[in-house]
This record gives structure tokens, C-alpha cells and sequence, in this order.
């Protein structure tokens, strides 16, 4: 199957991230490991006998969101972020359907490679989800979790996609201000993010599959640490009722709403780290 519009623009999209790659600011090695999903693209950095910490990207991206994150978290950690399968990194184009154990097994096949038994987990949107399903599927692997605007949690708005299909005649300038309604980027403070994701928009075929929502007891079987950070303004999940499930089946989470924040999250580097830290000093 293909994940992008034609071979082409995957190429293009391929070959800009490679570039990104290049500009990967600690030393880091480029793993492909084989699954039953087919081969996963992992780049692993940090300390050999630090703790383990596992990076899922959102839906649209790979490894490279992470950027600005991963030279503080890989002096404490042994961070190994993972190409979802499906999506526009380096690993297999594979879509199991989301409401299946297929995801779960794909990352037991990808951390059993790197001889890891339990992990810290951070996750962004479609990341988030994944967080979650692996932390309610495989709850005695996951030391703690990292959220941001995490998805199967919140209602799922649809009225992005109006957004979308309205700027989508425009070319150039509607990619760009669907960008900044929908994600929260902008192009003339991120110019570097918007062109990426205008690129990969242009030429990729994000999911059309629903999220799964985790029901209530799935939630409450959730006792490891949890830091949950929503955008109050996030235009594809409703915040406040993300926070609201959160607050009521798992007490023990962390949950912060930032005010004037969509739903890409940034500039959370120190909290997060701070989080993870907890228990490792």
C-alpha cells in the first residue's frame, strides 16, 4: 500500500526528512528493526545504561518533531524514537486498524529488539493514542507517561476538516493558514515547521480511520505516573474534556491546560524532562 499521494512526493518527503535528520543534534545511531509489521525506523541516543525512554510522534511527522527536544532529554535518558509505521518517516507504510492488539505487538516486537522490559513513554496526538494503547494493553511495561494532546481521550472535532476543505482551493497561502488553524503553527514565527508540514500535506494521505476512545476502566487501569499537557485551543480534540476523563479515572495524573495553545505543543522541553526525572535522581 501507499501512503502518499504518488511515489514522488514520497520521495520528496523522504529525502527532506533525511536531510532534518543530518541536523540531529547528539550523536545517534540509525536503527532498523524488523517487525511483524514490517521494518521500523528507530534513531537511539543517550547514555548505553541510562534509563530507557521511548519518543511517538503525532500523525503527519516522524522522528524529527523532537528536535528540540531530544539533547536534553538524551543526557538522562536512553532515548530511542520510533517512526510510526503508517506514517511519512522511514518505517514500513503498514495501517492495522487501530482498534486491534496489532500496534501493541508491533511496539513489543520493537522495544524486545532493544532488550527493553519497561519504559518511559512520551507521546504527541496519534502518539498519545499509541502511549495510551500500550499503557492500558501492556500497563506492567510502562514506567510513565508523557502526553501531549493526546488522542482516543477527548471527543475528536470534525470541524478542522471544514477548516481544511476551505483553504484547500488556495493553493500555497490556504496550506498555510489551514497549517495555523488547524495545528497552531505559524508560518511567520515557524517557518521551518510550517514548510515541512506543507510539504508532507501536500503530498501524503494522512488516516481517515476514526481514533478509538478509551473507555472508562481502560483509563483507570492506569497507575503509573502520568503528565498530561492539553492546548485549550486545540482544534482536533475537545481539551476540556480530555482534561475532565483524565481528572476523573486516573486522580494521580499530572494534567496542565495551556491557555492560547492549538494543538501542536512546544517549548515543553523542561517539564517534561522534569517529569521523567522524578524518580531517577
Amino acid at each position: 500500500m501507499s501512503i502518499f499521494k504518488t511515489e514522488a512526493g514520497g520521495r520528496e518527503i523522504r529525502s527532506r526528512y533525511e536531510k532534518m535528520l543530518e541536523s540531529w543534534p547528539v550523536p545517534a545511531e540509525r536503527v532498523r528493526v524488523p517487525t511483524r509489521e514490517g521494518e521500523t525506523f528507530v534513531l537511539v541516543c543517550g547514555p548505553e545504561d541510562a534509563p530507557p525512554l521511548v519518543l511517538l510522534h503525532g500523525s503527519g511527522s516522524n522522528a524529527a518533531m523532537w528536535l528540540g527536544d531530544v539533547t536534553a532529554w538524551a543526557e538522562h535518558f536512553r532515548v530511542h524514537a520510533v517512526d510510526m509505521i503508517g506514517e511519512p518517516g522511514l518505517s514500513a507504510p503498514s495501517r492495522p486498524p487501530l482498534a486491534s492488539e496489532a500496534y501493541a505487538g508491533w511496539l513489543d516486537d520493537v522495544l524486545g529488539h532493544f532488550g527493553v522490559q519497561r519504559t518511559a513513554i512520551v507521546g504527541a496526538s496519534l502518539g498519545g493514542w499509541l502511549a495510551l494503547d500500550y499503557a492500558t494493553r501492556r500497563p506492567d511495561r510502562v514506567e510513565r507517561l508523557a502526553l501531549l494532546c493526546p488522542g482516543g481521550v477527548g471527543r475528536q472535532k470534525i470541524g478542522f476538516l471544514f477548516k481544511a476543505l476551505l483553504y484547500k482551493p488556495f493553493g500555497r497561502w490556504g496550506m498555510h493558514r489551514s497549517i495555523k488553524a488547524i495545528a497552531g503553527v505559524d508560518p511567520r514565527t515557524e517557518p521551518g515547521v510550517a514548510e515541512y508540514l506543507t510539504l508532507t500535506f501536500t503530498h501524503f494521505l494522512p488516516r481517515t480511520e476514526r481514533l478509538p476512545v478509551f473507555g472508562d476502566e481502560a483509563l483507570r487501569r492506569l497507575d503509573m505516573p502520568m503528565l498530561v499537557l492539553i492546548g485549550a485551543r486545540d482544534a482536533m480534540f475537545d481539551s476540556r474534556d480530555t482534561a475532565n476523563r483524565i481528572g476523573n479515572t486516573a486522580p494521580h495524573a499530572t494534567v496542565t491546560l495551556l491557555p492560547e495553545v492549538a494543538h501542536s505543543i512546544l517549548g515543553q522541553t523542561v517539564p517534561i524532562l522534569d517529569f521523567l526525572r522524578e524518580k531517577n535522581d
